[in-house]
């Protein structure tokens, strides 16, 4: 597992072992940046399931201001802390070890990009956006990108948030919401 592209480009990331943590490929992880690439560069990034911190990482190699990452589990945020210094980005991440649910409930930040992977088979990504809509992190403009497995539905959400596109890689479904807002100068 790797940074694909920007600052820290070709950076090796570490793992946990096990099956409790499942990174997104390289395959799928380029592609997702492909989609939303125009929307990264100086932008506050939530990667709410951190698990090892790619997704978060290689946003801020991209160029992304700032990330916050959230991971339940105590191993895994410390490979988060871990990951964030190999790639030499401390000041412009902020790691929370607790539950993802809990930390939007009392979250009082606005984002413009969120990341949403957690374990496929949970029901941890219907919450996380329910949460995400009644609390309005996202700021206007803002993207949510999901990640899930290819046969999961996944819930509207109601306006200001839209359903944008659903991309299909294998047994990986990746699916983006945008938040409306008013029209870019």
């Amino acid at each position: 597992m790797r940074i694909i592209s920007g600052s820290a480009r070709g950076r090796r990331l570490k793992e946990l072992q096990g099956m409790d943590t499942r990174p997104t490929t390289d395959k799928v992880k380029e592609a997702l940046f492909n989609i939303i690439q125009f929307e990264i560069e100086g932008r506050r990034v939530l990667d709410l399931f951190g698990g090892t911190g790619q997704l978060g990482l290689e946003a801020l190699s991209r160029g992304a201001e700032h990330c916050t990452f959230t991971e339940q589990r105590r191993e895994a945020a410390a490979l988060i802390r871990e990951n964030i210094k190999a790639c030499g980005f401390q000041d412009r991440t902020h790691v929370v070890q607790g539950d993802a649910i809990s930390f939007l409930s009392g979250c009082r930040e606005k984002f413009d990009l969120i990341f949403l992977d957690p374990p496929y088979q949970s029901d941890l990504l219907d919450r996380a956006l329910e949460a995400i809509a009644r609390f309005d992190i996202l700021r206007e403009h803002g993207i949510i990108v999901c990640e899930s497995a290819a046969e999961r539905t996944i819930p509207q959400l109601e306006a200001p948030y839209e359903r944008g596109r659903e991309y299909r890689y294998g047994k990986i479904k990746l699916t983006l919401f945008h938040r409306a807002g008013r029209e870019r100068q």
